[in-house]
């Protein structure tokens, strides 16, 4: 998820936070056997303000980093291209100058001074002597031109590494300021859920009195709470499936408990679905005290209120019955 989309729900979050809120707290604190929510609403919206201040201003920072790294990118690619041009010339005139070096080994040459003292006709000797010095000036001119190209290649290739350690420097940047802004989200998020408390009476002992279903999806109000949250925090494209009228035993009939799949048609979930289901139970497992979730099934594993920690269950023969392909939560 981008850091840009998470911001701006968000904010409409944040902005959506009033008189739904201020009326379930309202009505939990009004209620019996129930202690106002610490810290109060006013002092979490206040914060909340100031985490979003601080919000906009990384996610600013960070978007500017972005752009820095994709000037970086297009410098880089530049410098490569220059290399690879200068690479190809440089590579060819070395051929030749490899070439020519053979070529006068070859043919023996035994130089000037030599030639003059040979019994050989003067008139051919100041021939070859003149063909002689063209092919010296050809040399001398192909040695100049060879050492423009290798300096021009050494720049190309300097240029093209300092890119290079230029672009890793700002994509380095970059994670930390995506990581720093995230930080900032994730506080964000926890404050906005110590603005909900759950529906309903909660006795001395921390358990809660039940609370009958109703609406067209036949849950209670605290389920869809924790619905509604889970949903807006965690996406779960997948689907969710609340009630369910066969009376197995569970709180599914009953309104008071939720699947939230992380595949369909009963597949092994992707690493990223794993892993979106172990967020969600760690997020269920926080808020338990104050959401009224009473416990946790993922994994052929199940979480409870009671007793605060995982214990393995027995194999149910599939990975839907065994929720490997979503973590199940109920509710008081």
């Amino acid at each position: 998820m981008a850091v840009a989309s998470r911001a701006d729900r968000l904010r409409g979050l944040v902005r959506t936070i009033s008189a739904a809120t201020l009326a379930v707290a309202l009505l939990t604190t009004g209620a019996p056997a129930q202690a106002a929510p610490k810290p109060t609403v006013k002092q979490l919206k206040k914060e909340l303000a100031a985490l979003q201040k601080e919000s906009d201003k990384l996610i600013t920072d960070y978007y500017s980093s972005r752009i820095a790294q994709q000037k970086a990118e297009k410098s880089e690619k530049s410098a490569r291209e220059k290399l690879a041009a200068a690479q190809a010339v440089y590579d060819r005139e070395s051929a030749e100058l490899r070439a020519m070096a053979v070529a006068q080994y070859i043919s023996g040459d035994s130089g000037q001074i030599a030639m003059l003292t040979s019994d050989r006709d003067p008139t051919s000797l100041l021939n070859r002597m003149a063909l002689n010095q063209h092919l010296v000036t050809l040399q001398q001119s192909r040695l100049r031109g060879y050492a423009q190209v290798r300096d021009t290649h050494q720049q190309a290739k300097d240029e093209a590494d300092a890119r290079a350690k230029e672009l890793t420097q700002t994509v380095d940047e970059l994670e930390k300021r995506k990581k720093k802004a995230e930080k900032q989200i994730d506080r964000i998020k926890e404050k906005i859920d110590q603005l909900y408390i759950g529906p309903g009476v909660r006795r001395p002992d921390g358990t809660w009195v039940p609370q009958l279903p109703g609406g067209a999806d036949n849950i209670t109000p605290r389920m869809r709470l924790v619905r509604q949250l889970i949903k807006e925090r965690f996406g779960v494209p997948n689907g969710i499936g609340c009630y369910r009228a066969i009376q197995d035993g569970g709180e599914h009939p009953l309104g008071r408990a939720c699947d939230f799949m992380l595949s369909r048609g009963g597949a092994m979930p992707s690493g990223a679905e794993v892993a979106r289901g172990n967020e969600i139970a760690e997020w269920a497992i926080k808020n338990s005290k104050r959401l009224g979730i009473m416990y946790i099934i993922y994994r052929q594993r199940i979480w409870h209120a009671r007793t605060g920690s995982w214990r393995t269950m027995s194999d149910r023969g599939g990975t839907t019955a065994n929720h490997y392909d979503h973590p199940h939560i109920s509710v008081y």
